[in-house]
């Protein structure tokens, strides 16, 4: 028995550090992908029902009409350029979009502000971001790739806004530029199901 559980172990530990196109058929792998795919499109469909909020309570639906206030406020925006070039680099993908959900976990504080009445919404959106990040993390340590342990603790200030309006469109383009983002990640994601 204790052979058995060598010869089925020494495989998976072989996979520490290989190219991902050899961990493409590893069940583990794949299974954390579908799951956070999951995952992924229930943040999505919770920022979606925010942004249908801000639409409905503050009549802020179109982005091309906020444009020129948008040159006023200082958002954020997560870049994701490892996860689409073609060039892909999982290990850097990774570390972006769990770079970038921490900026937007600290920005969502933001949107709760804007909209006490779906604090539990921006609350539920949080948590499942950090489980998403937690798993991302917890997948990089398990096929050998470098992390970055991010300080706990919101490190980055939130932006500041003149006036009430620009609270509210600030809040508008902090979950308009979190969906994109969430889109690419959902792609990369995606991406990494196919190779």
């Amino acid at each position: 028995a204790l052979l058995l559980a060598v010869l089925l172990w020494a495989p998976w530990r072989a996979l520490h550090g290989a190219p991902l196109t050899e961990l493409s058929g590893d069940q583990d792998f794949q299974l954390f992908l579908q799951r956070n795919l999951e995952f992924t499109r229930k943040i999505r469909g919770d920022v979606a029902a925010l942004q249908r909020v801000v639409c409905d309570t503050l009549q802020l639906c179109k982005e091309d009409e906020l444009l020129l206030v948008r040159q006023e406020l200082d958002i954020a925006q997560a870049p994701l350029e490892q996860c689409h070039r073609r060039t892909f680099q999982a290990e850097t993908c990774f570390s972006q979009i769990r770079a970038g959900l921490r900026i937007y976990h600290g920005s969502l504080a933001t949107i709760r502000a804007l909209l006490p009445g779906h604090a539990g919404l921006v609350e539920t959106l949080q948590l499942d971001m950090a489980n998403l990040s937690s798993n991302i993390q917890q997948q990089m340590e398990d096929l050998g790739l470098a992390t970055v342990t991010y300080p706990t603790g919101n490190q980055d200030p939130l932006p500041t806004f003149s006036s009430h309006f620009h609270h509210q469109v600030g809040g508008f383009f902090i979950l308009a530029n979190f969906q994109r983002f969430l889109e690419t990640a959902y792609r990369a994601l995606r991406h990494l199901t196919s190779l």
